[in-house]
C-alpha cells in the first residue's frame, strides 16, 4: 500500500479507470461479436464506432482496430462509405473574390 498521499489518490483513480476500461472492453467485444453474426449495416457501423472510440482511448492499438474493421467488412461483404469526407465535400462553401479597395489620397 502506498504511504504518500498523492500515491494513495493515484491508486484510487487507477482502480476507477480500470473498471471503466473493463466495461468498455466488454462493450467492444460485444459489438464485434454482434457485427460478425449479423450482416446489417447498422450493426457493423456501430461496431466501427466502438472500435474507433477504443482506439481513441488507447484500449487497442490503431492497427489492430484497422484489422478488426477490415475483417468485418471482408467477412460480411458490406461496403461502408466514409461519411466524414462526403459530408465535408457537401459543406464546402464557394469562394468569393474580394475586390481590392482604392487607396485614398
Amino acid at each position: 500500500m502506498p504511504v504518500i498521499k498523492s500515491a494513495i489518490k493515484k491508486l484510487r483513480r487507477d482502480k476507477k479507470v480500470a473498471i471503466e476500461n473493463g466495461l468498455f472492453r466488454n462493450k467492444l467485444e460485444t459489438a464485434i461479436r454482434v457485427a460478425k453474426k449479423s450482416k446489417s449495416d447498422k450493426d457493423i457501423s456501430s461496431a466501427f464506432s466502438v472500435i474507433d472510440k477504443a482506439v481513441k482511448k488507447h484500449l487497442i492499438h490503431k492497427n489492430k482496430g484497422s484489422r478488426i474493421k477490415s475483417a468485418l467488412v471482408t467477412k460480411n461483404g458490406v461496403v461502408i462509405e466514409k461519411t466524414k469526407k462526403a459530408s465535408l465535400a457537401q459543406k464546402a462553401k464557394p469562394t468569393v473574390k474580394k475586390v481590392a479597395s482604392k487607396k485614398s489620397k
